[in-house]
This record gives C-alpha cells, structure tokens and sequence, in this order.
C-alpha cells in the first residue's frame, strides 16, 4: 500500500471554506533525511527515522514504557525554588510556572523504582522538554536520592540523560550539584552496586561533566550529540578546525569515551543483559 493511499484510509477530513484540511499532528518529518511518515509508523518503530535510523526525542512516560514493565514514581513532590530571584527577559519563578503547566511536572526529572523483567532498579530520567533538561536543585537532589535509595535497597541505578547543563537561573547552586552526585555515585561503587548511564540526544553541560559520564557502564542511543559545551564555542575558543561530527555518539565510542552505542529498540535487553552479567542472576525462563 503506498503512503497516499494510507493516508487518505486514516486520515479524518475536515470541512473549512469548502475545502479538505489534514488534521495536524498526523504526519512527522524526520529533521535529518526529511523524510515524513505517518506518526503512527513512527510509534510503532519506537520514534526511529524508518529511513535513516534518526531517533527522535521522545518523553519521559514514553522511555519509561521501554526501558521498564512496571514503575511507581518516587520524590515527586520537589519543587523548585528562585534562590537568587533571577530575572531576564521574565522572572525565573514565571518560567517555572510555564514549564509546569507545559509539561505537568514540577521539574526536569522523574525518579522511579521499577522493575525490568525479574531484576529491580532504580531509575533517574531528564525531561529535556523541561527548561533543556537542565540540572538545578531538584534535578541534582532526585539524582542522589536515586543513588542513596538504590544503595539502601541494594539494586542497580540508571539514569538516562537529555540535557543542556546545569541551570543558569539558579547560580553556583546548580554547580553544587555536581558535587553532590558525584559523592552519592562513589557510595555505589564502593558497595559494588552497578550505576548504568544512558546518554540520550542532547546530553551537554554540567551533566555531561558529572553523573552522565560516572556509570560503570556507558550506552549512548545512535547519533546523540555528547559533550561539555557546543561545537561552535569549542571552535572559537581553540581556534581550530574540529573534526565532523566530533560529538556524535558513534565518534565518542571509537575513541573510547563510550561503551556501547545501541539502538533504541535493543536498549532494555542490552541493560538486561549487563544487569544478570553483574548480578550473577540467570534470565528468566520464558
């Protein structure tokens, strides 16, 4: 069946000034090959480019559905607060006003204890669409409260990282936070308790510079752009040619930066996997 004669089976006309309209949202365009395909194509091939293996962002319910088969949200009711009454062109408090009536969540992260197949984990995961996924308080504080409650419960943590840096609106106490994970990381390690980290497109900043790069294990999804400030600033700061596409992810694992890059349909049975390596535990008998 060819894509037009699929759209016009799913498609709903309406009626305006004696003429069809397609209903918006029905069609997505891949920003990479330009390709456009029906949405529903893209859902079922879990929002990667059909044509070119472009993998779309995707929210944080939707990772949630693929990495885990069931999970309760824990911690979620930190709110941020405006410590340096930071204002530009608006206040930083109307900002997070309109990023939580956006997105319904009080900050850019959700932390949840779940389970993947038989083995129980911790799980951390940035919501770019809130304010780029950036780090401040909150962001920094369910990170380490994801390490200590894994620590405490003795199974595996994952965070899964979209970000663009630490929070500039809240100052040197978004920088703090840096700090504090990376003491709520060392716990693990020294308890030999595995800390899997997951580096989505874009994962930058102060993130990149802490609990993004600590795991003990690095996956990356194909083609994310990774690193601590942008190509263009490196570029004038150096004053040097750099290599094409120096922060993709594919780049960063042949020169060793990373582990493995996977795909987001082999993404939770690669974890798997490495998770009953390091337990020791045998997968369950289907």
């Amino acid at each position: 069946m060819s894509w037009f004669e699929r759209f016009r089976k799913q498609r709903k006309p309406t009626k305006k000034e004696g003429s069809l309209t397609i209903p918006e949202g029905l069609w997505k365009k891949c920003p990479e090959c330009r390709e456009t395909f029906y949405r529903k194509e893209l859902e079922e091939n879990l929002y990667v480019c059909l044509s070119c293996n472009y993998h779309f962002p995707i929210n944080v319910e939707t990772r949630l559905s693929y990495l885990l088969d069931n999970y309760k949200e824990l911690s979620a009711g930190i709110y941020p607060i405006d410590p340096l009454r930071f204002k530009d062109t608006k206040s930083y408090k109307e900002r997070l006003r309109e990023y939580q009536r956006k997105t319904g969540k009080p900050d850019a992260a959700v932390l949840v204890h779940g389970q993947m197949f038989d083995i129980e984990v911790i799980c951390i995961i940035l919501d770019y669409s809130f304010m780029g996924g950036s780090m401040g308080a909150v962001v920094g504080e369910k990170v380490t409260r994801g390490a200590e409650i894994s620590l405490a419960m003795r199974v595996p943590f994952i965070a899964v990282s979209a970000s663009g840096g630490a929070r500039m609106q809240e100052g040197v106490i978004s920088l703090m936070q840096m700090a504090k994970i990376s003491c709520a990381i060392a716990k693990l390690k020294k308890a030999a308790l595995p800390y899997i980290s997951i580096l989505t497109h874009p994962t930058t900043g102060g993130v990149t510079a802490s609990f993004a790069m600590q795991g003990d294990i690095l996956i990356a999804e194909p083609g994310a752009l990774i690193g601590f400030a942008g190509p263009r600033v490196i570029q004038q700061t150096i004053k040097q040619e750099l290599p094409e596409g120096f922060q993709k992810s594919e780049f960063l694992l042949e020169h060793g930066f990373l582990d493995i890059v996977v795909e987001r349909s082999k993404l939770k049975d690669t974890i798997y996997t490495i998770l009953t390596h390091l337990f020791k535990q045998d997968p369950p008998k289907c």
